[in-house]
């Protein structure tokens, strides 16, 4: 199983034999930690502190989506990152434990909107945003209803997609702007179908870096900023709704019951099991 802070996943062998990084992209004590951090409203709590709180000034935060964090760590342009959870069999990164992107049931902003039943899917279009929610949609599919689709990469508008694509997979704030109930087709949430088949948690992203960056000091920092940004959340509801657009209603809803950023022991063995669907499924990216 999966322990937080280790370098690797002990049954995942695909962790070990890296040297991708040079000597001269490791940070020196002279210059601030590079942080992408992904842009979407769920990572707001995460770096709240960082933003506005003690941490702020400690690291140096660009902000993408996820795919593009886990390129940017792969790269170099990147030390640590909100990575997509499927990251961790493609680099060889440190996990910085206690904080990340996780859901207990329904997650809300991960959409497979389909035409058909899920069980009659051969085609789907996918936002390639995040890899972590294209393997998830990957494995509830085969494992919950013995579909197989062929995957193909898509801009997220769900009328485009359906021209094309039996069912179209919908990711993060552009979700949250869709409402289930009033569409005309078979919605499943990801978060809410993953733990139906499982009983397990769902976790979506991690904060991880490069080898000998996830010290004490600094792994605290992040969680530090979490629990900082959790315990200001209608300072978060009243400015993220208001710069994105949404409800308040919805930001306090989507931020409190649906997304959990404070990651345990349940959560790591649920991202574990689901690292090991993937292995064992042999997946790799889509795009």
């Amino acid at each position: 199983m999966f322990h937080p802070g280790q370098a690797a996943i002990p049954h995942l062998s695909w962790l070990t034999g890296h040297n991708w990084y040079t000597r001269h992209l490791v940070p020196t004590d002279s210059r601030r930690l590079r942080v992408c951090a992904v842009s979407y409203l769920n990572t707001t709590p995460l770096v709240w502190g960082m933003l506005h709180g003690p941490q702020r000034g400690r690291f140096e935060l660009d902000f993408r989506v996820p795919a593009e964090c886990a390129d940017a760590l792969a790269s170099g342009a990147a030390d640590i990152g909100i990575v997509p959870s499927f990251e961790l069999t493609r680099q060889d990164l440190e996990v910085l434990p206690g904080a990340g992107i996780a859901s207990h049931g329904p997650v809300r902003s991960i959409l497979l909107i389909s035409t058909c039943p899920a069980a009659e899917i051969r085609r789907l279009a996918a936002d390639s945003s995040s890899r972590t929610s294209v393997q998830l949609a990957r494995v509830v599919l085969e494992r919950k209803y013995g579909a197989n689709p062929e995957i193909t990469a898509h801009p997220p508008d769900v009328d485009a997609m359906l021209e094309t694509a039996d069912a179209a997979l919908i990711i993060g704030d552009l979700a949250l702007r869709i409402d289930p109930a009033h569409l005309p087709f078979h919605v499943y949430d990801l978060g809410a179908e993953w733990e139906d088949l499982t009983r397990h948690p769902m976790v979506f992203a991690v904060w991880a870096g490069r080898k000998g960056l996830a010290t004490p000091a600094v792994a605290e920092a992040f969680r530090s900023s979490c629990r900082y940004g959790r315990e200001r959340m209608e300072e978060i509801v009243a400015a993220e709704s208001a710069a994105r657009g949404f409800a308040p209603e919805l930001v306090r809803e989507y931020l409190t019951r649906h997304i959990v950023h404070e990651l345990g022991a349940r959560d790591y063995a649920g991202m574990d099991l689901f690292l090991s669907y993937t292995e064992k499924k042999q997946c790799t990216p889509c795009f």
